[in-house]
C-alpha cells in the first residue's frame, strides 16, 4: 500500500483539487484507493461526494488512534458507483486540535497507527492542510511519498523551495523513508507569459522533480467539484484533456 501526502505550505494553490484529480485517475485506472481528508476544512470529503452517516471523522479517530479501527469508519465516494474502489476517511474541523507546531513524537505517530492495519488498497492519498504544523507532519510520518502542489507564481515557487527543505529536515529527524515524489504545477495558464516564465524557473530550480505534464487551468473546475463529480466523468473536451493529464501524473507518481 503506497501512502502519498499531497502538500503545500501555501494556501490557495489547488492542493485539494490535485488530490481529487489523482483520485479520479486512480478510480478510472482501477486502482483501489483510500483518500484521507486531513484538512480541517474537509473540502475533499465534499468533493468526493461522501455521506458521514454513522462513521467517525478522522479527527476523532486520531484522538483514539491506539484503539480505533479506521477500516470501520470509511465511507465510499459517490464517484465509485457500482464499480471500483474509492473510499474516504472523512475530514472535519475536529482534526484542527492537532494542527499546532508543538506536536510531540507520540502524536506524530497517530495517523500511522490508524493506517498500519488497513488493507485492500493499493494507494492512499492524504489531503494535508496548507501549513507545516502538526497535521502535515503527522501525514508525512505516515507516508512513503510527498507530492507538492504549486502554481507558477513567485510566492508559490518560493514556498515550494521552503517545503522541500522542510521535507529534508523531517526525513532526517523523523522518517528516513520519506521521499519527495515530485511537484505538480497546477492551474497553469498556457497563454500567460508570466506563467511560462515561472515554469521555466521551476524547471531550472527543481529539475526532474517538476512533474510533467502540468495541469492547465480549467474554467469549470469549481462546477465539477460543486457537483461532486470526478473529472474523468465530466463531459467536454477540456475535462477530457485534464483527465489525461492526471492519468499521466498518477503514473509518474506511482513510479517515483
Amino acid at each position: 500500500m503506497r501512502v502519498v501526502s499531497v502538500s503545500s505550505l501555501k494556501g490557495g494553490v489547488g492542493k485539494t483539487s490535485v488530490t481529487t484529480g489523482l483520485a479520479s485517475a486512480a478510480l478510472a485506472a482501477g486502482v483501489p484507493t483510500l483518500v484521507v481528508d486531513l484538512d480541517p476544512h474537509a473540502d475533499a470529503s465534499t468533493a468526493l461526494g461522501t455521506s458521514a452517516g454513522r462513521v467517525t471523522d478522522i479527527g476523532r479517530l486520531l484522538k483514539t488512534a491506539r484503539r480505533a479501527r479506521l477500516a470501520d469508519h470509511l465511507t465510499p465516494s459517490s464517484w465509485a458507483g457500482d464499480g471500483g474502489t474509492l473510499d474516504v476517511a472523512i475530514g472535519s474541523a475536529y482534526s484542527g486540535i492537532y494542527d499546532r507546531p508543538d506536536l510531540g513524537r507520540r502524536d506524530l505517530r497517530r495517523l500511522r497507527q490508524l493506517l498500519e492495519p488497513v488493507t485492500g488498497y493499493d494507494l492512499v492519498l492524504i489531503d494535508c492542510p496548507p501549513s507545516l504544523n502538526g497535521l502535515t507532519r503527522m501525514a508525512w510520518n505516515a507516508s512513503d511519498d510527498v507530492v507538492l502542489v504549486a502554481e507558477p507564481g513567485l510566492f508559490s515557487v518560493a514556498g515550494t523551495e521552503r517545503t522541500l527543505r522542510a521535507i529534508d529536515m523531517f526525513r532526517r529527524e523523523f522518517s528516513p523513508r520519506l521521499n519527495p515524489a515530485g511537484i505538480v504545477a497546477n492551474r497553469v495558464r498556457l497563454g500567460s507569459s508570466e506563467h511560462m516564465y515561472r515554469l521555466d524557473e521551476m524547471r531550472s530550480m527543481f529539475g526532474p522533480l517538476l512533474l510533467e505534464p502540468v495541469v492547465p487551468e480549467l474554467a469549470n473546475w469549481q462546477q465539477i467539484q460543486g457537483a461532486a463529480h470526478a473529472v474523468h466523468q465530466w463531459p467536454g473536451d477540456s475535462a477530457k484533456g485534464v483527465s489525461a493529464v492526471y492519468d499521466q501524473l498518477l503514473a509518474a507518481i506511482r513510479k517515483a
